[in-house]
């Protein structure tokens, strides 16, 4: 069975790549290339769903938003 997974993907101030899932708390990666990144992140994925179960319904990925603070 093929599942999909929506991956946020951010760049650290090492020029790290780091993704994560957010319908699986937990589950996240990092690299120093995105083709690497992708790799890793499935089998990050892969071993959550190992441990944890699939999750009853993943959540509807609906955007990003930026958002401005005063600190």
């Amino acid at each position: 069975m093929a599942l999909q997974f929506d991956v946020i993907i951010e760049r650290d101030e090492e020029g790290y790549f780091i993704a994560s899932v957010p319908s699986l708390p937990g589950c996240h990666t990092q690299a120093k290339s995105l083709d690497t990144l992708m790799e890793r992140i499935r089998e990050a994925i892969e071993l959550c769903l190992e441990v944890e179960g699939i999750p009853p319904e993943p959540l509807n990925f609906v955007g990003v938003q930026r958002v401005t603070v005063n600190a």
